[in-house]
Parts: structure tokens; C-alpha cells; sequence
């Protein structure tokens, strides 16, 4: 990704910055994006906030809420057996 065009920006009234076009679509953002604003020694740095995808088996998934269950469950059957004593 080599993107030697720079772009001047203009701060207005309650430090708002519009990002120009051009700029939003070369990094992959669009309204209601999230940005990272990040102070560097040489000024300022805005990267766009990109969720992390991870891939998950759902056999796995479907074993840890089986396994959940059946604590829940055993949790609940002690609570019952406490209240009848």
C-alpha cells in the first residue's frame, strides 16, 4: 500500500475535519466509521478501527454451551434440593 498523494486538511468549528473522498475510499472508510487517534512525536495519526475476525469451529462453540448447560443445570437441581430441605 504506497500512497505517496498527501492531502491538506482544514480544522473547523469544534474541531471537525472533513476528510476528502479520495482519502476516505484509499483507506477503507466510510460514514459512521470508527477512527484511531493516536499522538505520535510527529503529530498525529488517524487509522480506521477494523474488528478483529477470528474464525471459531462450531463444533467447539456447540461443546463449551453443552458443557455450560449442564453446570447451569446441576447449579439449579442444588438450589432445589437446598429449598425442599
Amino acid at each position: 500500500m504506497n500512497y505517496p498523494k498527501k492531502f491538506t486538511l482544514r480544522v473547523r468549528k469544534k474541531g471537525i475535519i472533513i476528510l476528502p473522498k479520495e482519502l476516505r475510499i484509499a483507506i477503507g472508510i466510510d460514514e459512521g466509521s470508527f477512527l484511531i487517534a493516536e499522538i505520535r512525536e510527529e503529530g498525529l495519526l488517524l487509522k480506521p478501527l477494523k474488528p478483529l475476525t477470528v474464525k471459531i469451529n462450531p463444533e467447539i462453540v456447540e461443546k463449551i454451551l453443552s458443557e455450560e448447560k449442564q453446570i447451569e443445570e446441576g447449579k439449579f437441581f442444588e438450589i432445589v434440593r437446598g429449598l425442599r430441605r
